[in-house]
């Protein structure tokens, strides 16, 4: 019996997840695999030096063999995921996931990463919640006495959860003083309370992965599910998987991702956010021509992003996979219709082009835009669940497409420093007190926004970049803003309200991962160690 450590407090109803077989079974998965991902995580450090070196990256050589095979193809899917034309994504917290449940999409992305703060409380609340969610007695009613609860079971939407990364540990959870991977223990206690369960329902265990770099960490992961099913006797391949394409150095590795979790790939997802994340970081030292413009400047028809999410729909395709569309972030305001207008119609148009460009679905972040995603999906698949005959042939996308950064229409402008650092401070507060998904300017702000919002800040500032004021990106610049953008975050809060939510270790964080010399990954990493 391996002897696993807990050292997170009392969760209400925590003894139903941390039940002594589930902690036994955490402790096999990281007995078996935790040394693997110290090894992956240290050859992508070694990969970053090599970008750093060279300014570039390819497709690789040695596995031109896996590209060239046009005979292989994934599994085929379980039937509650042939159509997946919206996606919902969200936190585990109770009343939105019976939100989400309810909200007409076909799939919920029941998020444990992205837009959850990894406080003990929310990983064994968020495991709680699912185990519900999964039994159909999920429900919730608010201080103010409204209750929510599900509708009939037919219309519920799937469940596929997102486990953190692979680069997160769960210090709560430890086996000879080391801490458990947090993406181990997010998919173990899931898969090992609901896998059975999911299946005696017609579903089964279905997961997003996040953040992945190369193959070999598809090959991991694969690894993971087949030894789980095994271990728990469930038939091989149950499993199935969407591979979050959002980290630059996967882009480049799509068909070989796909190929290591063939007997488990359900298909890959344009994750936007942070592939503009990656981008910054992997080419953040190599000079003017990876410098991108304002946050809110960068649509997905900049070149580098076309040619990025046809590449996706091409490789999906061919291998009998679902091409995913990326997030529509918008928030609806009830104050302002002016500004839902002009929203809504660029979601609509967004969503437009994902179909017509041959995805299968999209996501969207809250359930008013589920209706907006599904007609424009509805008026290209009609009566199919999916496009996946839509062959891309048509689609030639070589390195230099994907790295065409400078192409990017835009610029740097005062007001979107403004934005980055006023959206980060208001995160990173956010994310302290335990909020993973925050509304701030009417958008779904989540980790990935914040790491493209600091990271900007470090690139601007490391290339000496001019605003469209004439004023150059400095430190100095950045704290001014600070005092600036917090003394208007306290007015609208109001002092007391403001002093007790987390700015001033918000400020500190921000310019650990804004300003450092040396650049962190992850905020994410640094933010862990001021939680609970």
């Amino acid at each position: 019996m391996v002897e696993i450590t807990v050292t997170g407090g009392q969760v209400e109803r925590g003894e139903e997840i941390l039940t002594d077989a589930a902690i036994g079974f955490l402790g096999e998965l990281q007995q078996r695999f935790g040394t693997r991902r110290d090894e992956l995580l240290a050859a992508r450090r070694e990969r970053r030096a090599e970008v750093a070196r060279t300014g570039r990256l390819d497709f690789l050589p040695q596995t031109r063999e896996v590209r060239d095979d046009r005979t292989w193809r994934v599994a085929p899917a379980p039937s509650d995921l042939r159509d997946r034309r919206v996606e919902i994504t969200g936190p585990t917290e109770r009343k939105m996931t019976v939100n989400a449940l309810n909200s007409g999409a076909q799939v919920w992305l029941a998020d444990l990463e992205d837009a959850n703060t990894p406080h003990w409380a929310n990983v064994i609340g968020g495991q709680v919640n699912l185990a519900d969610a999964v039994r159909r007695k999920v429900s919730f009613t608010s201080p103010e006495g409204k209750s929510y609860t599900l509708r009939e079971e037919e219309s519920l939407a799937t469940i596929v959860v997102r486990p953190r990364g692979w680069h997160l540990d769960e210090r709560h959870l430890s086996l000879d003083g080391r801490p458990l991977v947090g993406a181990l223990v997010d998919f173990g206690l899931y898969f090992f309370h609901n896998a059975a369960e999911l299946l005696s329902r017609g579903s089964g265990p279905y997961f997003y992965l996040p953040k992945m770099e190369s193959h070999l960490e598809a090959r991991l992961w694969n690894d993971v599910f087949t030894f789980a099913e095994e271990r728990l006797g469930i038939a091989p391949g149950t499993v199935r998987a969407t591979v979050l394409i959002e980290t630059i150095p996967a882009a480049f590795e799509m068909e070989e991702i796909l190929y290591e979790l063939r007997d488990h790939a359900s298909g890959l997802n344009a994750g936007r956010w942070d592939y503009l994340f990656s981008i910054i970081k992997n080419f953040r030292d190599a000079g003017p021509s990876f410098v991108l413009p304002d946050r809110n400047a960068v649509t997905m028809t900049a070149p580098c992003m076309r040619a990025y999410t046809e590449l996706l729909v091409a490789t999906c395709h061919r291998r009998g996979a679902f091409a995913m569309g990326g997030m529509a972030a918008f928030i609806p305001s009830r104050r302002d219709p002016k500004v839902n207008e002009t929203a809504l119609a660029k979601v609509r148009a967004d969503k437009e082009r994902e179909a017509g460009d041959g995805f299968d679905g999209s996501w969207v972040a809250h359930p008013d835009l589920v209706p907006v995603c599904r007609e424009k999906f509805d008026a290209v698949l009609g009566g199919r669940p999916n496009q996946l005959d839509r062959q891309r042939d048509d689609v030639r996308v070589g390195a230099e497409d994907l790295l065409d950064v400078k192409s990017t229409p835009g610029s740097v402008t005062e007001a979107g420093l403004r934005n980055n650092i006023s959206v980060a401070l208001q995160y990173l507060a956010a994310w302290l007190r335990g909020n993973g998904a925050v509304a701030i300017y009417n958008l779904m702000e989540d980790a990935a926004t914040a790491e493209i919002s600091r990271s900007q800040i470090w690139q601007w500032i490391a290339n000496s970049v001019k605003l469209d004021t004439g004023d150059v990106v400095t430190p100095e610049l950045v704290h001014r803003i600070e005092d600036e953008e917090l003394t208007k975050i306290r007015e609208a809060l109001g002092e007391e309200t403001f002093g007790t939510a987390h700015f001033a270790q918000a400020r500190e964080l921000f310019e650990t991962v804004a300003l450092a010399k040396d650049y962190a990954d992850f905020l994410t990493i640094p933010a862990y160690r001021l939680i609970d």
